[in-house]
């Protein structure tokens, strides 16, 4: 231990040892922030990946949609619906204002749905179908498969249409959500 020699008002071992917490305390403290910004910046880089390959996974998905529904009117010796971005667009947002609880499973804001898609789109005739799942290992075709369980679905699928879009969004949940917009070119 250190003995001081030089007699001190305040004792001098007392006085370093608040130096010396002093100095850790704010040490641990920047050291703290500084490793919780840099925790914070590295969980917002992984997140970011995670998104663009979620944002790529749900698309994928949307594409397996397209495949399967093709292939369900394939059986029925129809024609391919041709898969378009525009559409896919309106039926994706649909897809995530349902799966974060925006909006109401079902059709609600259809109208403005097929608003949007006019100055793009010349058309005669719009159906949609949405569907929702979760705990599937296989999402897609227990989504395509309930369309064709369902009279109504069923018939958008199989219906005079040429172009279609799809949008899946899944929530924090683990709930999928489907919406498919079928259209009729004038």
């Amino acid at each position: 231990m250190f003995q001081s020699r030089i007699p001190l008002p305040i004792p001098f071992p007392f006085l370093v040892k608040i130096l010396l917490s002093t100095t850790m305390m704010t040490l641990s403290i920047g050291w703290s922030l500084s490793s919780e910004a840099s925790s914070q910046e590295s969980n917002q880089k992984i997140n970011a990946v995670s998104i663009k390959l979620s944002a790529r996974d749900l698309a994928d998905l949307a594409q397996q949609t397209h495949q399967q529904v093709n292939q369900y009117r394939a059986s029925a010796n129809l024609s391919p619906l041709e898969f378009n971005a525009v559409i896919s667009e309106q039926a994706r947002i649909h897809s995530e204002n349902m799966a974060q609880q925006t909006v109401k499973f079902g059709h609600n804001g259809f109208e403005n749905r097929v608003e949007a898609l006019e100055d793009e789109i010349a058309y005669r005739g719009v159906a949609e179908n949405v569907a929702y799942n979760m705990g599937h290992r296989d999402p897609v075709s227990k989504a395509v498969q309930g369309w064709i369980a369902s009279d109504g679905h069923r018939q958008n699928m199989t219906g005079d249409y040429s172009l279609t879009g799809i949008g899946v969004a899944k929530n924090h949940r683990g709930e999928y959500y489907f919406t498919q917009i079928f259209i009729r070119e004038q």
